[in-house]
């Protein structure tokens, strides 16, 4: 029998309480993740969000972002996001399966809202890099949302992409110094994801230029609200790399 590293720690029981964090940066560890705020673009618009961290593991993480963005409203004002803390510095060929389950749903939200729910996935050439940095080869977006019209970053390449059991439409576009790939839900929100986020690396190999040797430097997962007033609950997410 043939078994598979992982570099997810065994579930270590899961940790219960409620910690709201506030400032436009702020960032708390969340088990095996940090969850953060990352009002990257609030100055496009005008409004206020905050993030509370419900319970945590080091397997499994439960979040909530409530937030109220007016003006701008073609900008993104915030990715409110957990990142794995060890979901990463593996090359895309050294991968034998990438599980993750996402579990989310809108407690409220207003008419208009426009935002989407979505993986924000970085590559690139050194095994480790800051998001969004010169270390940036590839933005990997897997949109389970987006509502209000709102498009990812470049134009639609690619439809009816089969992946995972759900249906695609794939956009490419570059972004300062990397490229940004987005997988867009072709059927609407998918609040209940259950895939192997290999397959999406294996096809971006295969049919757009992706290095094998790239590696994943960070997977997050959350919610890019442009304009609205929302509150965002993820009852249960998960993310592991088994090379």
């Amino acid at each position: 029998m043939h078994f598979h590293s992982s570099l997810v720690i065994s579930t270590l029981a899961t940790v219960a309480y409620a910690q709201t964090i506030t400032g436009p940066t702020a960032c708390i560890p969340a088990g095996g993740f940090e969850l953060c705020q990352n009002l990257w673009g609030a100055k496009s618009g005008v409004g206020s969000q905050n993030s509370t961290l419900i319970s945590s593991s080091s397997s499994s993480v439960s979040w909530s972002t409530t937030y109220n963005w007016a003006n701008g409203p073609n900008s993104v004002k915030s990715y409110a996001n957990v990142e794995s803390t060890s979901a990463k510095g593996v090359q895309l060929s050294k991968i034998t399966s990438a599980p993750t389950s996402w579990s989310w749903s809108y407690q409220s939200q207003s008419s208009g809202i426009r935002a989407d729910v979505a993986y924000d996935i970085w590559t690139g050439v050194p095994s480790s890099g800051t998001p969004a940095s010169s270390a940036s080869s590839f933005e990997i977006m897997i949109w389970l949302s987006g509502l209000g019209g709102i498009q990812p970053v470049g134009s639609q390449i690619v439809s009816g992409i089969s992946i995972a059991g759900h249906t695609w439409n794939l956009w490419r576009g570059p972004n300062s110094n990397w490229q940004v790939l987005s997988f867009v839900s072709a059927s609407g929100n998918i609040p209940n994801f259950s895939a192997d986020l290999n397959e999406f690396f294996k096809y971006l190999i295969a049919n757009q230029g992706v290095s094998s040797s790239q590696f994943v430097q960070s997977i997050q997962a959350g919610s890019e609200p442009f304009v609205g007033v929302a509150k965002l609950l993820t009852s249960s997410y998960s993310v592991s790399i088994n090379k």
